[in-house]
């Protein structure tokens, strides 16, 4: 044999000792006994059973040598195991091999030794059963063979221990994985008793699951009719079914004693002599009551170890006769288990048999979108992490389910993963009652939406009818004294109108804001800067019953707000304050920074992050929950009829919402009333206070600057038109898009656009100024609109250059706003 030869043979003799973990163990009656035979047959005052390390030699069991192991430099066992099965030497002191061995020329002085090999099934020696003397001796044929048939006992003792260890470890990876399965499970063994034969049943097995979903614990030995006497005919009857036919059974039934109902599935354990059946179930009490007893079968789990016990004999049966899908995966993707219905249901999903031992990805080879699936689900298992996820699988067109898979990670006996295992409930049927909850609750939420529409619109009747009889009659009024004659009456009119058209676009504000349409042009500011004019109109408005105080936080965050809406809203939340303290009281207006984390956002409906807070608060009346579900709604009021429109705080929650922030309302009765806005915190810089545009006469147009107005209202177009030629402004007119576009593409003179974004044509106002600009890129543009065409204005993102105007407006406030952009450089 040569030297690498040699070398693998050792790797391979060292790595079978090493297999049979006997090394440094404890002695052990079974191999004193052999030893000492050994020592009585053969006439030797020494007999080891001797196994040769790769430094050393380990003494098993000895007698008459008062050591457990000693070096390998003098071993005698150490020459024996290259021979084929025996070493005999009747004289230690004539043979070239040992003597010079230290032993035979020192103490004790050894002279005879006989050793028979211990060998493993594939042959490789891993030791000896070995005698030795300190005299010159032979041994007889007999004695010889009794030396070998007692090495065979030798390796079958530790034939044995490795057998009963593995079955040992396998058992136990059995009973760990069985007692971790959510199902309940229970092995039954029917009785004869005094109501006739198999009338009664014991329990002689149950995992600790049993006792979370029966509610029944210490169940092992516990009899039926004594557990639970006034309901046992009907589980005898049951049971007693399966065990008589064989037929396995699914079923549902309630457990009175415990008020559990249970979804229970059960057949027989084999042979029917045993008179045992088995049962597998869950607690679906809740299920049930959520979701009109949607089924949910139980599963186990079969590990990959044959069984060798009867009990794990019958566990297999348990995993294989239930319709629960239940797989087991190496690392390398290779099913280590799969249970029938598992198997069944992937063949049905996928088109393809899986079995123990194929890979679930060559499997699906040919199906790569199936095949991506599968793998990134279990990939996550395999690297160790335990989950649950639910999702679909199979041909959309065809047999496509959706599951909830349970994964966890499949150890080893030294802790280290060795796969995953998955629990799979399919769950279809759950998940489209639940859409149709989702549904139900959905055209809930609409047919309150058109209630509130309801109220909306005859509020909106009401007060629109008043208002346009006030503007209707004061104009029928104008043309009868101008007819007469009379006008100096014309005056008292025209204020009239004027005042109902302006108190009619105060309502319209307030719907856009409800509704949150209303044009805003938010800029960063802090709100602090606000507060001292703001606090003394607020004094005036509410009259000097009512303390009006302010807590303004230091170091308060910037918001992206419009400050004229803010304070309209504050102003709303203050009026509403004074009405609710009839015998005078306070006011606070506090600011302040809140950091909202997720438990705090979720309390109050709104998304975590840092916001700017104003909330103003009253020492009124205050509001039960009733009304405060209901204060937000449009045209909802508590004041008597006449004395409020109900939009005041809708205005404000539109407001609030439109800004990307939030508002929140805190009442009791008797006690008061705050109501704080959230606005998002803007990390830029706080924007340069603006001259005000109206304080400033507008100056007469330079020679030749011209302005194109484009409208589709002839009224409107008109109105400007004038106004502007009254400035002296030459003015082109187009009633629609591509009209506008037509005169911008001629070579006429146009400083300024004037343009609605809500146009007739194909063309809106926003994109009539891009093309404009695209014309002419200095070209200066307004635009006009009746409420806020967020999507048509980029959601408010505008050009350098570009104004908006919202309608209805004063002519002097379009005068002023002209005047100043043809002033100002791009």
């Amino acid at each position: 044999m040569n030297a690498a030869a040699a070398s693998e043979r050792e790797a391979r003799r060292l790595a079978a000792l090493r297999r049979y973990d006997i090394l440094d163990t404890p002695r052990e009656a079974a191999f004193d006994e052999i030893v000492a035979l050994a020592a009585e047959i053969c006439g030797a005052p020494i007999a080891v059973v001797n196994l040769i390390d790769e430094h050393r030699q380990f003494f098993k069991a000895e007698v008459g040598l008062g050591v457990r192991e000693t070096p390998l430099e003098s071993s005698f066992c150490a020459k024996a195991i290259l021979e084929d099965d025996f070493l005999l030497v009747p004289d230690a002191t004539r043979d070239h091999r040992f003597d010079c061995n230290p032993l035979v020329t020192g103490d004790p002085h050894l002279r005879f030794y006989a050793g028979a090999l211990l060998k493993t099934a594939e042959g490789l020696p891993i030791g000896t059963l070995c005698v030795l003397d300190t005299a010159p001796k032979d041994l007889s044929p007999l004695q010889q063979r009794t030396l070998q048939v007692l090495a065979r006992q030798v390796m079958s003792q530790l034939d044995l221990r490795l057998s009963l260890q593995a079955s040992a470890d396998s058992e136990r990876k059995y009973r760990t994985l069985f007692d971790s399965m959510d199902e309940g499970f229970c092995i039954i063994e029917f009785l004869d008793g005094p109501h006739g034969p198999d009338s009664d049943y014991v329990h002689i097995d149950a995992n600790t699951a049993y006792a979370r979903h029966a509610g029944i614990p210490n169940v092992v030995g516990q009899r039926l009719r004594e557990m639970v006497g006034d309901e046992a005919d009907a589980w005898v009857a049951r049971y007693g079914h399966v065990l008589r036919t064989g037929e396995p059974i699914r079923f549902e039934q309630e457990l009175v004693a415990t008020g559990r109902y249970l979804s229970l599935s059960s057949f027989r354990i084999e042979p029917p002599e045993r008179r045992q059946v088995a049962v597998l179930f869950q607690d679906i009490t809740e299920r049930r009551r959520a979701e009109l007893a949607l089924r949910e079968l139980n599963e186990t789990l079969e590990s990959r170890v044959a069984s060798a016990l009867a009990e794990r004999r019958v566990l297999a049966d348990v995993v294989e006769g239930t319709n629960a899908f239940v797989q087991v995966a190496d690392k390398d993707f290779r099913w280590l288990a799969i249970n029938g219905a598992a198997a069944r249901e992937f063949e049905q999903v996928f088109g393809v048999t899986p079995h123990p031992g194929d890979n679930m990805l060559d499997l699906l080879a040919g199906q790569p979108t199936n095949r991506e699936q599968v793998r990134a689900v279990w990939s996550r298992a395999l690297a160790g992490e335990e989950f649950v996820q639910v999702e679909a699988y199979g041909d959309p067109g065809g047999y496509r389910r959706f599951y909830e898979m349970r994964f966890g990670v499949l150890r080893d006996d030294m802790g280290l993963q060795a796969g995953a295992y998955q629990f799979v409930y399919d769950v279809t049927a759950r998940l489209e009652e639940q859409e149709r909850l989702r549904e139900a609750e959905e055209a809930l939420r609409q047919a309150q939406k058109m209630e509130a529409v309801g109220q909306l619109t005859g509020g909106l009747a009401h007060d629109f009818n008043n208002l346009l009889s006030g503007i209707s009659g004061s104009f029928e009024m104008i043309g009868t004294r101008l007819s007469q004659g009379r006008s100096r009456d014309v005056e008292k009119y025209l204020s009239a109108g004027q005042g109902a058209a302006r108190r009619a676009a105060a309502l319209t504000h307030r719907l856009l804001a409800f509704s949150r349409r209303q044009t805003l042009s938010p800029k960063p500011i802090v709100i602090n800067r606000l507060m001292a004019d703001f606090v003394e109109l607020v004094r005036r408005t509410v009259g000097p019953s009512i303390k009006v105080e302010t807590v303004a936080a230091a170091g308060l965050w910037p918001t992206l707000v419009d400050d004229n809406q803010l304070e309209n809203a504050l102003l709303n939340l203050c009026i509403n304050a004074r009405d609710a303290m009839p015998d005078g009281g306070r006011i606070t207006i506090e600011t302040g920074n809140k950091w909202l984390d997720r438990r705090s956002a979720d309390e109050r409906g709104m998304e975590p992050g840092q916001y700017v807070t104003v909330c103003v608060s009253d020492t009124g009346v205050g509001m039960d929950k009733a009304i405060q579900e209901r204060v937000f709604d449009p045209f909802f009021t508590t004041k008597p009829i006449g004395e409020g429109t109900g939009l005041g705080l809708s205005m404000v929650y539109g407001f609030a919402r439109q800004s990307h922030g939030h508002v929140r309302i805190y009442s009791e009765v008797g006690q008061g009333t705050m109501v704080c806005i959230y606005l998002p915190r803007h990390f830029g810089e706080e924007a340069t206070p603006e001259t005000d545009v109206h304080a400033v006469q507008p100056a007469p147009a330079a020679a030749g600057e011209t302005v194109l107005v484009v409208d589709d209202e002839p009224t409107v177009r008109m109105l400007i038109v004038d106004a502007l030629q009254e400035l002296g402004y030459a003015c082109a007119e187009a009633a629609d898009g591509p009209a506008g576009l037509r005169l911008l593409q001629s070579n006429a003179r146009f400083d300024l656009l004037i343009t609605d974004v809500g146009l007739p044509g194909g063309l809106n106002g926003r994109q009539v100024a891009d093309a404009a600009r695209a014309l002419r890129p200095g070209l200066k543009v307004m635009f006009i609109t009746g409420y806020a065409e967020n999507a048509a204005l980029n959601h408010g993102h505008i050009q350098p250059g570009m104004e908006v105007l919202t309608k209805p407006f004063a002519v002097s406030d379009l005068a002023a706003r002209v005047d100043r952009m043809m002033r100002t450089l791009l």
